[in-house]
């Protein structure tokens, strides 16, 4: 418990009635359970009573009424969130862990996103700044919200106390505070950059995430065109798992490729504009010689 009498986590000690684990079989093959006082697990294997989980201590085995052994564990954040409901598409794992890492997002920071979706990357930033932060979301569907809600709240047992939602579009927030970081998911973040510059503190980071190159295209540009913020960067991440048996050892046949863009850039002191790289201009090809004859 911190100060506000907030569990962060309950990643240690006994595992506790309300607290989500996953069953594992022989063959890998993952069962994920809310630990309830007096209930049973029934799987195709035999069944397994809530009971005999409940105190005991996670990395554990225990055999079902037929004698199948299952090991048991507290999921990790990956686990949770490729299993939670969905309203909207998450954002993957590996996308959230490089907004945290590129965006330098930490404990104490005041973190504006918009765009909950189903409150995949919320968990992992309200993980990030911790209760002494903040994370607001903005979110122009309530459906969504309600969803993202749920779900923060069966990750942390309880609403974090350094979240807060509003129901509504960007551009029509009430934003009352300088931001420490800006982390746009939407459709057309580009519409949103005057804004962002607006409610994002000198020095801050802003960090778009767009799944198409039409839309990565147009964040960029507009980034560019505001003398506010530093020359963009943009990349997207894969993951490729790596099959290793004995002397077997070769890339997966299965890989999560692409899933989106991320741009960062740096929002500069009022009064500064921002310095841009000088590009060479395009050679004109032939047929634009052509046309000046």
């Amino acid at each position: 418990m911190n100060e506000n009498g907030f569990a962060e986590s309950s990643r240690s000690g006994p595992l506790r009635v309300g607290e989500r684990i996953q069953l594992t079989d022989a063959k890998g093959k993952l069962h994920t359970i809310t630990l309830t006082a007096g209930a049973t697990w029934q799987g195709h294997k035999g069944h397994i009573s809530h009971d005999e989980i409940i105190g005991s201590s996670e990395g554990s085995i225990l055999l079902s009424t037929l004698g199948a052994p299952y090991f048991y564990q507290r999921p990790l954040l990956e686990d949770f969130v490729l299993s939670m409901p969905r309203g909207a598409t998450i954002v993957y794992p590996k996308d959230a862990a490089e907004i945290i890492a590129f965006g330098d997002i930490h404990s104490g920071d005041h973190v504006l996103e918009a765009g909950v979706g189903s409150g995949a990357l919320t968990i992992s930033l309200l993980r990030a700044v911790g209760s002494s932060g903040r994370v607001l979301s903005i979110e122009r569907r309530e459906d969504f919200g309600a969803i993202a809600a749920k779900n923060i709240s069966l990750f942390f047992g309880s609403a974090h106390p350094a979240w807060e939602l509003q129901i509504n579009s960007f551009q029509d927030a009430v934003l009352t505070e300088k931001f420490d970081r800006v982390v746009l998911d939407m459709l057309a973040p580009w519409d949103c950059i005057e804004i962002t510059a607006q409610i994002l503190r000198p020095g801050g980071v802003f960090i778009g995430y767009v799944t198409t190159t039409t839309q990565l295209s147009r964040l960029v540009e507009a980034l560019r065109a505001n003398t506010l913020f530093t020359e963009p960067e943009s990349w997207e991440s894969l993951h490729r798992p790596w099959h290793v048996e004995s002397l077997s050892v070769r890339p997966e046949h299965r890989m999560i490729s692409h899933t989106g863009f991320l741009v960062r850039s740096r929002r500069v002191a009022d009064g500064v504009s921002a310095m841009r790289k000088r590009r060479r201009p395009s050679k004109p090809d032939e047929e634009d010689l052509l046309d000046q004859e």
